[in-house]
């Protein structure tokens, strides 16, 4: 590929968005000081829900190994990858919010998306 060395380059218009001298401001990562404290309450209700599911389906794959439970070892494995994948995901967002309500330095809500 040839290069294009002769192309005129024009600097972009400003508009009302523009702040000063021409360079943008991305309002979305402005400081608001309240940005930090507001709770996810949905996703907090959501990591909670993996928790429990999760666990559910860890302790029904240990019950059904041990021969407590009737069941094939075949269901077994199946219930404990989906009780791994759900139990992970729901562990790390409930340490966090857990974390951050107790006010632990490092932690806070704004580490949790909001949905």
């Amino acid at each position: 590929m040839a290069a294009r060395r002769n192309v005129r380059y024009s600097p972009l218009s400003v508009g009302e968005d523009d702040d000063y001298h021409g360079v943008r401001h991305d309002r979305r990562f402005e400081y608001k000081p309240g940005a930090y404290d507001k709770i996810p309450w949905r996703s907090v209700a959501l990591a909670l829900f993996l928790l429990l599911l999760g666990s559910l389906l860890l302790f029904l794959s240990f019950f059904i190994f041990t021969g407590h439970m009737g069941g094939e070892k075949s269901q077994a494995y199946g219930l404990l990858a989906l009780g791994i994948l759900s139990f992970m995901p729901g562990f790390y967002e409930t340490r966090i919010a857990y974390y951050s309500w107790r006010g632990v330095k490092g932690y806070r809500f704004a580490s949790i998306p909001d949905y």
